[in-house]
């Protein structure tokens, strides 16, 4: 009896050209993807790092004269603090602060303003919501793909640290939310203080309608003292007039 020989399953000739093409194509946009980040972050690292010894640095030019202004933040401040103080609210475009997110390694510089020029450079908070040490709703984003790459990955419990100029704040994540680009009310003001974090969906191919992001409740405040702060100190707390 004649055996049967087992069938011969063959790609086209083309098919076989192409395949090796479209998986090499494939593999440079997965590490394309997986690059950016690490990338951006380590941009971010050297700017903080190496900035002038004047505390600040201005690039000029931009949309309308923008003039973004980085400024030196000091992350391990050691000096004295108060519990009570008041914000100082900088200029459009300014870099007022230093977002740090020890559980998914975050460490971004945070802008006063908003625009395709300012996120490029770290995340940006709106000058419409409350800056931090004030009362209310401190709302800050950053793009998916570079600054708020892990923000997801922000679990209920853990601790985002704001580091400004004027004082250290610290805050715990309360809420994960997720909401379309059209809702407006985890953006508006709040009677509390918090601090709300969001950037849009992680999509590969094209722009998400939906953000996502978390809320943050203000649970320490340290005021970094000054020679005007220690003066009234001094006096018993009494308001300079």
């Amino acid at each position: 009896m004649k055996q049967r020989e087992p069938w011969n399953i063959s790609l086209p000739l083309a098919a076989q050209l192409l395949l090796p093409v479209l998986v090499a194509l494939l593999c440079a946009g997965v590490i394309l993807l997986c690059s950016i980040r690490p990338l951006e972050m380590a941009q971010t690292y050297l700017r903080v790092a190496f900035m002038d010894s004047t505390g600040s640095s201005s690039t000029s030019g931009g949309t309308a004269g923008l003039q973004i202004v980085e400024t030196d933040i000091d992350t391990n401040y050691t000096g004295e603090t108060l519990s009570d103080g008041e914000a100082i609210i900088p200029s459009y475009g300014s870099q007022y602060a230093i977002l740090e997110a020890a559980s998914i390694d975050l460490y971004v510089p945070v802008y006063w303003g908003g625009g395709a020029e300012l996120l490029e450079q770290g995340a940006c908070q709106t000058p419409a919501s409350a800056a931090f040490g004030s009362a209310g709703n401190s709302v800050v984003s950053a793009h998916v793909n570079t600054f708020f790459h892990q923000l997801t990955e922000l679990q209920v419990g853990d601790v985002v640290t704001a580091y400004t100029t004027y004082g250290k704040f610290t805050y715990e994540v309360t809420e994960e939310i997720a909401f379309d680009a059209t809702n407006k009310s985890y953006l508006k003001k709040t009677e509390d203080d918090r601090l709300t974090l969001y950037t849009c969906e992680m999509q590969l191919l094209g722009s998400s309608s939906q953000r996502v992001g978390v809320i943050c409740q203000l649970i320490d405040k340290a005021y970094y003292v000054d020679s005007q702060t220690a003066q009234e100190t001094t006096e018993g707390g009494a308001q300079t007039p």
